[in-house]
C-alpha cells in the first residue's frame, strides 16, 4: 500500500464510505488552542518552514531530544535552516509516532509534498516549502481560510485586555471568527511566589483594589463579563488535579491575604483556596451559559535544571498517577446541589483516568444540554491513534459515543489543522469496523449523523456557535 494515499488509516469499505462522503469536508471548530491572536490579527507572514513549524512545538523538540540533539539545534542559536535538519534528520526513527503522521499530512496539505521528509531530502523540502511561504495564501489568515476553519477559541488570562481580539473582531474582511477563552490559572495561584504581583495587575485592569476574597470576586466577575462581551463562551483551568477542600470565605480572606502580602502559603491553604474559588467561578459560568473545560493530570517542568534554563512549555512536562476522582466528584456535586454545574468537559492526561471519567460523567447528565458532562478528546500525550481510539471506546462504553464533542488542536501552530483530519480518518476507521464486524447495522443515514456530529454539529451545538 502507498504511504498515506488518499485512504490513509481507512482499511475497511464502510471507513471509507463514511470518510469520504461525510467527514472530510466538514469545517473546522477549534475551540481549545494556543494560537496567539497577535498573529492573526497582524496576519503574520511567515519567512520560512521553521518558523511556522517548530517554533514553539514542543512535541518536536521531545523528539529532537530523544534523538540526542544538542539543545542549540531545538531552542538555541542554531540558523532555522540547521534546526529544520535536525528535525529532518530525526523523523525517521518516529515510526508509530503520531509526530510522523502529522508532519507528512502537513507538507502535503500545504505544500504539495507527499515525499519522506528526512536527513537526505531535507534540502529539497526546504526549498519546496519555503517558495510556498512565500505566497500570500501561506499568511496566518490564510492557512486558516484554506484549513476551513469556522471558530477557533484561545486561550487568554482574566488580566488580558483582549486588544488583538477586538481587531480581528471588527475586521470585516476577515470572517473567522477568533473568541477569547478564560484561564484564570494564575489569578488562583495563591502558592506561586509571583501571585501578589499577579494580584496588583489585576487590580489595575479591573478598576478594584483587591485587598480580599471579597473584591477578589468583584474583579473577577468584571473581568469575565468583560470576556463575556467579547464573545468568550469556554473557560479552561489546568491543574494537577480538581481539588475538593472546601473552607468558609472567612478563611479564604485570610489565605489571599496572606498571598499578597507574600507571607508563606502552605500547599493546603493553596488547594483551600483553589477550591472555593472554582467552586465560585464555575457559579458564575453556569448563570453565563458558559461552558468549564477542566485539564488535569500533568505533573509540570520535571526537568529543573532546564526549567531554569529555558523556562516552562518547552517540553519537560509528564503525566501525574495519582488523580483523586473522589474530589472531582465531589466538586461537581457541589455545583449541582446549588443547580450551579455548567456544561463541563473532563480531560485528564493520565489514559488511565478514562473509566473512572466515563463513569462519573454519567453522574451528573440532565435534560440542560444534551452531552451536558463531557469526556474530553484525548489530549497531548494521548492525542495519537492508540490514545484517541481508547478514548473514544471507552465514553462509547460509559456513555453515549454520538453525543461526542469531538476534536481540538491544543496547538500554537497554524498547520496543526490536519489533527483533526487525521482525528476524523480514526474515528471512521473506528465505527466502519464495528460495523463490518457486524457490531452496528449499515445504517447510512444514522452513520452521518453519527460521524458528522462528532466531527463538527455536536461541538456546534454545545457550545452555541453563531454560525
Amino acid at each position: 500500500m502507498k504511504f498515506m494515499n488518499d485512504d490513509f488509516l481507512l482499511n475497511t469499505k464502510t471507513a471509507k464510505l463514511l470518510y469520504h462522503t461525510y467527514a472530510k469536508e466538514l469545517p473546522i471548530l477549534d475551540y481549545h488552542c494556543h494560537i496567539n491572536p497577535m498573529e492573526i490579527a497582524l496576519d503574520r507572514k511567515f519567512d520560512n518552514i521553521t518558523q511556522v513549524w517548530l517554533g514553539g512545538d514542543h512535541y518536536k523538540w521531545r523528539q529532537m531530544r530523544f534523538h540526542g540533539v544538542e539543545e542549540k539545534y531545538i531552542t538555541g542559536d542554531a540558523s532555522d535552516r540547521e534546526k529544520f535538519q535536525a528535525f529532518a534528520e530525526t523523523l525517521p526513527k518516529a515510526i508509530g509516532n503520531p509526530l510522523y503522521h502529522w508532519s507528512h499530512l502537513e507538507l502535503s496539505r500545504y505544500f504539495g509534498y507527499d515525499g519522506v521528509l528526512n536527513g537526505s531530502t531535507a534540502e529539497e523540502v526546504w526549498e519546496i516549502c519555503n517558495k510556498k511561504i512565500a505566497a500570500p495564501e501561506m499568511s496566518a489568515r490564510n492557512l486558516m481560510r484554506q484549513s476551513n476553519v469556522k471558530v477557533i477559541c484561545t486561550t487568554d488570562d482574566p488580566v488580558d485586555d483582549l486588544r488583538w481580539h477586538k481587531m480581528i473582531r471588527d475586521d470585516e474582511t476577515f470572517d473567522i471568527q477568533v473568541l477569547p477563552s478564560w484561564r484564570p490559572d494564575k489569578a488562583l495561584a495563591v502558592g506561586q511566589t509571583d501571585f501578589n504581583e499577579y494580584i496588583a495587575k489585576l487590580s489595575e485592569v479591573s478598576g478594584i483594589d483587591v485587598n480580599s476574597y471579597a473584591s477578589w470576586k468583584e474583579a473577577m466577575v468584571r473581568r469575565l463579563d468583560f470576556f463575556v462581551s467579547m464573545g468568550c463562551k469556554v473557560t479552561d483551568h489546568g491543574m494537577l488535579f480538581v481539588p475538593y477542600r472546601p473552607i468558609s470565605d472567612e478563611k479564604a480572606d485570610r489565605i489571599l491575604k496572606k498571598a499578597i502580602r507574600k507571607q508563606p502559603v502552605t500547599e493546603e491553604e493553596a488547594w483551600q483556596f483553589m477550591t472555593v474559588g472554582l467552586l465560585f467561578l464555575g457559579q458564575q459560568y453556569a448563570s453565563r451559559g458558559l461552558t468549564m473545560q477542566l485539564h488535569f493530570g500533568v505533573t509540570r517542568n520535571n526537568n529543573g535544571k532546564m526549567f531554569e534554563r529555558i523556562g516552562a512549555d518547552t517540553g519537560f512536562d509528564g503525566i501525574y498517577n495519582r488523580v483523586p476522582i473522589n474530589e472531582l466528584s465531589d466538586f461537581l456535586n457541589a455545583l449541582d446541589e446549588q443547580d450551579a454545574l455548567p456544561k463541563t468537559i473532563l480531560y485528564s492526561l493520565n489514559p488511565n483516568d478514562n473509566a473512572a471519567i466515563g463513569a462519573l460523567i454519567g453522574c451528573f447528565e440532565s435534560s440542560d444540554a444534551v452531552g451536558k458532562i463531557q469526556h474530553g478528546a484525548a489530549w497531548w500525550f494521548n492525542d495519537h491513534k492508540s490514545g484517541m481510539k481508547e478514548q473514544m471506546k471507552s465514553l462509547a462504553c460509559f456513555g453515549l459515543l454520538g453525543h461526542f464533542i469531538g476534536m481540538l488542536t491544543d496547538s500554537r501552530s497554524f498547520l496543526s489543522y490536519t489533527r483533526h483530519e487525521y482525528f476524523r480518518r480514526i474515528l471512521c476507521q473506528m465505527i466502519g469496523t464495528w460495523v463490518e464486524d457486524g457490531e452496528y447495522p449499515m445504517d447510512e443515514e444514522e452513520l452521518k449523523k453519527i460521524i458528522q456530529g462528532i466531527s463538527y454539529y455536536n461541538a456546534k451545538d454545545y457550545f452555541q456557535f453563531e454560525l
